[in-house]
């Protein structure tokens, strides 16, 4: 590799790392825990116990499932409607007006068999809910969710970058080598370089799903604007229904058409997601793929008729794929354990990073250092990578 070219990679690697490192340290430490949601929240308390679906029991009514969620929120009205794949429990999202903002929504958790509502915490409060504000908006909205966009497509420009300069560098040397013997920083160079190829795969993957779903809003509002306000605009000039079609027949009206699939969650009129006229019955598949492949059956909220089942485009497709993907949350603990792990190691790459920023030298004498590094097996002078 000619010196300039050397030197180009040199200059990305070294920009776009020091431009996100401090914010990829915040993505990680709040990751973390966020990988483990389900069961910390289980530890303490905040999601609730289930009791086992009595023998012989038949699926409460929603209609009166609803009903119940209500009754604890006076004045709410219904806004998300949703089943829990792992337990026998729906929960039930209310709010003051059909378009309530989420972190002013209330949530009723209840028994899907007795009816009973559950002890439950509310998603928007607590220590997790502010650590996942933390690492998907840092509390500013949409120009935080961008701006960390902006972050994980840096990371990965300089995973690129640096795996472009570990080609020079451990030309002459065997993989795994720490030269631990001749000096503090040529040390922290070594642990840098390896970890940072060990993490490389998995860390470009969580940097590329992070980005895009920080675009999670703008992808679904324009999802909506494209194939919602089609069927929109058929119902343009007429008022929102006041009296709904019975959501037990709705749901059930959306199994007929999906045989093969099993409601997710519904959106009632006006939440955006299924217009002002119906309701969003969102099917999913059974396995670990497909549970989060969502196909939405409008139902005619004043008729209770299928009105249409409008196939998910592409980018939302990806969306879908990307969220689980980034948490790792689609393989079972076992997963969760890897995907923990890998973020621990990628902390340390990012801190050894800041190390060797704080140990620099002359961007030409670093130059230098990888080139010589690829003509000596013996390793007598490091470089960064």
């Amino acid at each position: 590799m000619q010196r300039s070219t050397l030197k180009a990679w040199f200059l990305v690697h070294k920009w776009t790392s020091l431009m996100c490192t401090t914010f990829l340290l915040l993505l990680c430490l709040t990751g973390l825990p966020l990988v483990f949601w389900e069961e910390i929240s289980h530890l303490t308390g905040a999601a609730p116990e289930v009791a086992p679906v009595p023998a012989g029991a038949q699926p409460a009514n929603l209609d009166a499932l609803v009903a119940k969620a209500l009754a604890k929120y006076p004045g709410d009205v219904p806004l998300f409607f949703g089943w829990d794949d792992h337990s026998p429990s729906v929960y039930v999202n209310t709010g003051a007006r059909p378009d309530t903002p989420p972190p002013e929504m209330h949530t009723a958790v209840l028994h899907q068999y007795t009816g009973e509502v559950l002890p439950a915490a509310q998603f928007n409060e607590g220590v997790m809910y502010f650590l996942y504000r933390l690492h998907t908006d840092v509390f500013v909205g949409l120009p935080g969710m961008l701006f960390l966009g902006v972050m994980a497509l840096l990371f990965a420009v300089a995973i690129v970058s640096g795996l472009v300069l570990y080609g020079p560098f451990m030309r002459k040397l065997p993989f795994g080598t720490l030269r631990a013997g001749r000096s503090r920083r040529l040390a922290w160079l070594d642990l840098h370089n390896v970890l940072g190829v060990v993490t490389l795969g998995w860390a470009f993957v969580v940097g590329i799903t992070g980005a895009i779903n920080t675009l999670a809003q703008p992808l679904e509002s324009a999802w909506q604007a494209e194939q919602l306000g089609e069927f929109a605009r058929q119902y343009e000039g007429r008022p929102r229904p006041a009296q709904l079609t019975p959501l037990d027949a709705a749901v059930a009206a959306a199994r007929k058409v999906e045989p093969g699939m099993t409601p997710a969650f519904v959106s009632f009129p006006g939440t955006g997601y299924s217009g002002d006229h119906h309701y969003g019955v969102f099917m999913h598949g059974n396995t670990p793929l497909t549970e989060r492949l969502y196909r939405p059956v409008l139902i005619d909220a004043e008729t209770g008729a299928v009105t249409a089942r409008p196939q998910l485009p592409g980018y939302m497709t990806t969306l879908l794929l990307s969220q689980p993907l980034h948490f790792g949350d689609y393989g079972g603990m076992p997963l969760k354990i890897l995907w923990a792990l890998l973020d621990l190691l990628t902390i340390a790459v990012l801190v050894s990073g800041l190390v060797l920023w704080f140990k620099r030298g002359s961007t030409e004498a670093r130059v230098s250092e990888i080139e010589r590094a690829g003509l000596d097996a013996n390793g007598r002078n490091g470089a960064t990578a």
